[in-house]
């Protein structure tokens, strides 16, 4: 006796992400430190649907993410359409990336936006924050 299970098809989408490098910030200047990232994903099927989402970092909240060096604290921020909205999981206001039935086997390119807002009186050095990126599919 043969027994045939139906036929599965799997799919899989890859991810690669470019940090968002603020560079060096003054505290002297009056305008907001800006710089862009990127989450680039492709599929191999088409018929699916994408969620990105990104966590809250060290910080543990959406609206005031963090940068530490050691105790020293410098606030920024991550947002998914140019500085409209948060991104982050739907969560607490945020928004998040999503989309229909992507194209099959070609890199999709999604911007993310970061700011570091002005007047923080910080010391020199490096900061740095872990953010994770989930997607869905």
């Amino acid at each position: 006796c043969l027994a045939l299970g139906e036929r599965r098809s799997y799919s899989a989408c890859t991810l690669s992400i470019t940090g968002v490098a603020f560079g060096a910030y003054d505290v002297f200047n009056t305008t907001p430190l800006d710089s862009t990232g990127a989450v680039v994903f492709e599929c191999d099927k088409q018929d699916k649907r994408i969620r990105i989402i990104l966590s809250t970092g060290s910080s543990g909240s959406f609206a005031a993410r963090t940068m530490t060096q050691g105790a020293d604290v410098l606030w920024y921020n991550l947002y998914i359409n140019g500085l409209a909205t948060i991104w982050g999981d739907g969560t607490a206001g945020t928004g998040y990336y999503f989309t229909n039935n992507p194209p099959n086997n070609r890199p999709v390119t999604v911007t993310i936006y970061g700011r570091v807002p002005a007047g923080q009186d910080v010391r020199r050095g490096p900061y740095a924050d872990m953010i994770q990126v989930q997607i869905d599919f």
